[in-house]
């Protein structure tokens, strides 16, 4: 089971566009939470506990407790707009989570001991992520915070598909059930050959033409 997250939040009731960016003015972030069959509801988070959670990839792919006024609801992050340049996050929405109803969410991949691997030992050989993040279906229970792949024994040539990553009980991978078409590789280990370059270098003689034979 995932570590539990809780944000803090507080109830608002002045709406618009002018009422937003009042608030982001007094440094706090206007939010919006939805879902799981009740209205939505208008909330403001302070900006520095939004900047200091959005830092961790956990604040985007994990079930959040979010503390409404003592009151707490299990939530994703949905949405988010960021300002174009400024470190600013200018909105957030998130969807109630209901426990009992499975979820999808995109989690990342941690890549282990690549490093240490055959592949990563052989000089010629590039190692690819091909995906870092995979959508996964399970309750929220048993949402993990992110996927580990151990590549201790990556060997040149090798290829990691979905379906060879070790996922956690009740959590399956979203892709899977689409068919073995969609069983893409996660992490490639290629041999890249050298280019020969058969040009003469400046101020060699290029190789004199073979005689016809008679």
């Amino acid at each position: 089971m995932a570590t539990t997250h809780e944000i803090k939040a507080s109830a608002r009731n002045d709406e618009g566009k002018g009422a937003s960016r009042r608030l982001r003015h007094t440094g706090v972030v206007p939010a919006v939470v939805y879902g799981a069959g009740q209205a939505p509801q208008s909330i403001q988070i302070e900006h520095n506990t939004i900047l200091l959670a959005a830092k961790h990839e956990w604040f985007f792919s994990s079930v959040l407790d979010l503390n409404i006024d003592g009151k707490v609801q299990k939530v994703l992050v949905r949405d988010w707009q960021k300002h174009p340049y400024k470190l600013q996050m200018l909105h957030m929405d998130f969807l109630r989570v209901d426990e009992n109803a499975a979820l999808r969410v995109k989690v990342p991949v941690h890549f282990l001991n690549q490093d240490k691997s055959p592949a990563a030992k052989t000089s010629g050989v590039v190692i690819s992520h091909n995906l870092t993040e995979v959508e996964v279906s399970c309750l929220p229970k048993d949402l993990p915070e992110f996927i580990e792949l151990d590549l201790t024994d990556l060997k040149p040539g090798d290829i990691v598909h979905l379906s060879q990553l070790k996922l956690p009980k009740g959590v399956e991978i979203v892709a899977l059930h689409l068919g073995a078409d969609h069983d893409i590789a996660v992490v490639t280990a290629n041999t890249v050959k050298e280019e020969v370059d058969e040009t003469p270098a400046e101020g060699e003689a290029a190789p004199a033409p073979e005689a016809p034979k008679k």
